[in-house]
């Protein structure tokens, strides 16, 4: 239980997941749960994946710090170029309404 509890907490938990993943679907779908499981773990890999490429460019950089630009170069890197663009414009809004706040 206690290695189940552990790894478990390396996950998003599987509310999300599901919630994000009906939103795709018909309000008659059903998502099984192993299928909620696999995208969960999925996910937290990916995330991982796309975080550690970012922060090994901020090592070499001595930087302690990863921003959004980073995690789109690691994306770049990594070979995922159709999610730049359009993570590009939601970075760039992000910030727009970061400032507004702000102000």
């Amino acid at each position: 239980m206690n290695q189940e509890k552990s790894t478990d907490e390396h996950y998003l938990p599987v509310a999300n997941i599901s919630r994000i993943m009906k939103n795709g679907l018909g309000s008659n779908a059903k998502i099984a749960k192993e299928a909620k499981e696999i995208v969960r773990e999925c996910v937290s890999e990916f995330i991982s994946f796309i975080t550690s490429e970012a922060c090994e460019k901020c090592q070499n950089e001595k930087r302690k710090t990863i921003n959004g630009d980073d995690i789109l170069q690691a994306m770049q890197t990594l070979g995922f170029d159709n999610y730049i663009e359009p993570l590009s414009i939601y970075l760039s809004s992000y910030r727009e309404a970061a400032v507004s706040v702000i102000i």
